[in-house]
């Protein structure tokens, strides 16, 4: 009877080794958005490769999406979006998705098709900013900096159209879907970008940009999400030390001059 019960506690023991050692060398699948982090993406999996770990990348087009997947469990990770944004998403949808690494610096910037310096903003021009609250916020706290408005003290990260104080040239802003703000350009005075939509149109930050978001602003870091009850998974770690390789930094300042910068 003791040997019987030896054999199955070890075959117990054995199930469960096995049963871990899969969950190791399961793919990790992890969601970006088309572009910019879709291509960093194709290099940390490259590396990841080299490491024994496996990487599904799944790309999404708009910034809704990728977080609703990785609530649903469909992703291990996303990575694509500043942490304001991650925590908007979590108060308005109840999702418990969490930071666990940052990821590049990406600056929004403000672009024109008509105008060659912000100084030639007419009279009443239009310009374009993200329909979401979050990077509507981004947008004008760029356009502060930039000395075009003037918003009520203190207020940052949760900015609005209603905390616009000072508007001297009377601007009149259109708010459009993040994704459609470079094909709004034709329309437009002038629009506030996210890089990652900007480079896959054609615009160059550190070229066509007449005023570029701070390096060090609160919406310029992006984070690589996942969710609090998965955030301790051993090949998120390895998939942070591939992401965060040199390998991937070189990769970042050759592709994305001016655009993009490594924060590790």
């Amino acid at each position: 009877m003791r040997l019987r019960h030896s054999l199955v506690v070890f075959a117990a023991v054995l199930g469960f080794a096995s049963t871990q050692a899969m969950a190791q060398d399961a793919e990790l699948k992890v969601g970006v958005t088309v572009g910019p982090h879709a291509q960093i993406g194709e290099v940390v999996q490259q590396v990841a490769a080299k490491q024994g770990l496996k990487v599904k990348l799944i790309e999404f087009s708009d910034f809704i999406q990728p977080n609703a997947a990785l609530d649903a469990k469909e992703l291990d990770l996303n990575i694509y979006q500043h942490k304001p944004f991650l925590d908007s998403q979590n108060k308005a949808r109840g999702y418990k998705l969490v930071p666990v690494a940052t990821a590049v610096v990406q600056q929004m910037g403000i672009y024109s098709k008509r105008l060659k310096s912000l100084d030639d903003l007419p009279q009443g021009g239009k310009v374009a900013i993200p329909n979401d609250p979050t990077n509507g916020a981004r947008a004008l706290l760029v356009l502060q900096a930039a000395k075009l408005i003037k918003l009520k003290d203190g207020v940052t990260v949760t900015a609005s159209l209603f905390d616009v104080v000072e508007n001297p040239k009377k601007l009149k802003f259109i708010e459009i879907e993040a994704a459609q703000l470079p094909h709004s350009l034709s329309d437009v005075d002038a629009a506030a970008v996210n890089s990652a939509y900007a480079i896959p149109a054609g615009l160059s930050p550190a070229k066509d940009a007449l005023a570029l978001e701070s390096k060090d602003a609160p919406f310029a870091a992006v984070v690589i999400a996942a969710r609090e009850d998965n955030k301790n998974d051993p090949r998120i770690a390895r998939f942070i030390k591939a992401y965060q390789s040199d390998e991937v930094k070189a990769f970042v300042a050759k592709q994305f001059p001016g655009a993009y910068s490594t924060s590790w």
